[in-house]
């Protein structure tokens, strides 16, 4: 990813994922969601991710996305691609964070099922993810209908913005 950063493809990082929501229960695992100008290129260097040990799945059921983590078993991150024309995807995944951040009610609740979910499927990340699709897809609509209704939203910076280039890979001015 730093590569991509470096070489101005990627448009931006965001923090995603439970670890993104302070006070909210998560496992150790850092999601990461960048943005970029096309998923061909990333792709094309999918041999360099595999290299530093993250595990290349593609779509991994999200039309797209580009899924990747690291780890295996043990997960510690899990990244997850959308070039900049996914505009769906990545305001779902934000609406979702932030409105997380700003509703501690949603917020307790989603940690009491995590948990729940959690002491009920110790060894089956399969049951625990299922058990949790209701909630984040509910979830989902009132944050994608609380950021279309609101007028202040959070101002939450992204972990980097990457200036953008021209059709050579040039910086722009």
């Amino acid at each position: 990813m730093f590569l991509f950063v470096r070489r101005r493809r990627c448009l931006v990082i965001h923090h995603i994922g439970s670890t993104s929501v302070p006070g909210l229960a998560a496992k150790p695992i850092i999601d990461i969601m960048p943005v970029v100008h096309s998923l061909e290129r990333v792709d094309a260097v999918r041999k360099s991710f595999e290299e530093i040990g993250y595990e290349y799945l593609g779509e991994f059921g999200i039309t797209g996305r580009r899924y990747l983590r690291k780890g295996g078993d043990e997960r510690t991150h899990q990244i997850h691609i959308f070039s900049e024309e996914r505009t769906d995807d990545i305001k779902r995944h934000l609406a979702l964070r932030d409105y997380l951040r700003t509703h501690k009610e949603a917020c307790s609740a989603y940690a009491s099922l995590k948990k729940s979910l959690a002491e009920q499927y110790p060894y089956d990340i399969g049951g625990y993810c299922d058990g949790k699709d209701e909630y984040i897809k509910k979830i989902e609509k009132i944050a994608l209908d609380w950021i279309k209704n609101t007028d202040s939203q959070p101002d939450i910076p992204s972990i980097a913005q990457c200036p953008a280039e021209d059709e050579y890979g040039r910086l722009q001015s």
